[in-house]
């Protein structure tokens, strides 16, 4: 590490202790300043930052690409902050959600309300079978020693298809009500995206694209599925952080954020394989969201079966791959349900890149592998990019059922 980065470091663990990672304060701010966000390429510019915010939520530090301070900041702390060189920019502390598909796409949870432990046997979803995972499978492959992290509104910590693939979570929100864990899945949605993503294959209830990847929970969305750009992108620096293979993002918004792009640079820095959904803005050209805008992301749209593009997906020269997305069935607290949108798409790709990751693949080898597999299925490139993600063939197994 550099002695510029070292002295971030000790800047963080210094002057900034017991700021990372907590959240704003809430009602006590309430009728304070705007929610902003002050970038810096030093750490003495964080610095004044945070002694001219009314309050400060987080610091983040992203090595050589900067710093960034989240808080209150009035217009006339902003006018003074910006006389400094040293500040890159500042922007509103926005929020991104959680991409939801068409509610009347929902079925009934756990095929009618029935106990998550009297489930009947294990289904293979159509969009598993449809990307070839299940060849994956056939052929030993599990993702087993790959770290899967689903940035989202967290994942059931006591599910019978997830709980024996769960490894360490963090709540950059948490959880509300009376739950195991503070990053507990207060919604659904951070779920359902776990078990495509990563179902254990255990004869009941669902199988993910990958089997035996361990999961993280970063629960950077609320309870309404809402999340704020500074807390998604410290999800994001965090997975950076423990090294792990994976962060899967389906959120999003239809502007970007600075400070989420520098967190996405900074991961994909560190290895980290990026996915995120494109969004559900369809139908409609070049309306990709953030951020699956980002060029350190791979952009995901959605497809239905018959291999058409899903009517609601976003579309885009940012769309990088295609995967199923329209009434995939997964887990959701305390069972399961069928879903629709680009967020059920981006899951197949992340336990895809979970699969090759644990074979040894980089992220950038991840990527370039999946974008050179996909198959065409007729789509333009502005609504699948390289073509529908082909398990099988990534991992460089024949399949003779597309």
């Amino acid at each position: 590490m550099s002695h510029d980065s070292t002295t971030r470091r000790q800047f963080l663990g210094g002057t900034a202790v017991g700021l990372v990672g907590t959240l704003f304060a809430g009602t006590a701010a309430a009728g304070g300043a705007p929610k902003r966000i002050v970038g810096t390429s030093t750490p003495e510019a964080a610095e004044e930052a945070r002694d001219r915010a009314e309050s400060v939520g987080r610091t983040l530090d992203f090595d050589d690409i900067g710093m960034a301070v989240a808080g209150r900041f009035s217009d006339k702390a902003v006018e003074q902050l910006r006389r400094r060189r040293d500040v890159r920019y500042v922007e509103e502390d926005g929020t991104m959600h959680a991409i939801h598909g068409d509610a009347g796409a929902r079925g009934p949870r756990n095929g009618g309300g029935g106990d998550v432990g009297t489930t009947a046997a294990q289904t293979l979803g159509w969009g598993v079978d449809r990307v070839d995972a299940e060849v994956a499978h056939a052929n030993g492959a599990t993702g087993a020693s790959a770290d899967v992290a689903v940035l989202d509104t967290g994942i059931d910590s006591d599910h019978p298809d997830l709980q024996g693939n769960l490894g360490a979570g963090k709540a950059f929100v948490k959880a509300r009500g009376k739950y195991a864990e503070k990053w507990d899945d207060d919604n659904d949605h951070g779920t359902h995206c776990a078990g495509i993503a990563d179902g254990i294959d255990n004869g009941e209830g669902v199988v993910g694209v990958s089997t035996a990847a361990t999961l993280h929970a970063v629960k950077v969305l609320d309870k309404r599925g809402s999340g704020s750009f500074s807390d998604i992108a410290a999800g994001v620096q965090y997975v950076a952080d423990q090294g792990w293979d994976v962060g899967s993002m389906s959120l999003g918004a239809s502007s970007g954020s600075q400070t989420l792009k520098d967190a996405c640079q900074y991961a994909v820095d560190r290895g980290v394989f990026l996915v995120a959904a494109a969004g559900n803005s369809g139908p409609c050209s070049d309306c990709v969201g953030y951020p699956a805008k980002y060029s350190t992301v791979v952009a995901v749209s959605s497809t239905a079966p018959g291999d058409s593009l899903s009517g609601f997906s976003s579309t885009g020269p940012e769309v990088e791959l295609a995967a199923p997305g329209t009434d995939i069935y997964s887990t959701v607290p305390g069972g399961y349900d069928t879903f629709s949108g680009t967020s059920m798409a981006c899951p197949h790709v992340a336990g895809a890149a979970g699969l090759l990751m644990a074979n040894g693949d980089s992220n950038t080898t991840a990527r370039s592998q999946l974008g050179s597999t996909a198959e065409d299925i007729g789509l333009s490139a502005n609504e699948s990019g390289a073509g529908l993600l082909d398990v099988a063939a990534a991992l460089g197994l024949p399949s003779s059922d597309d």
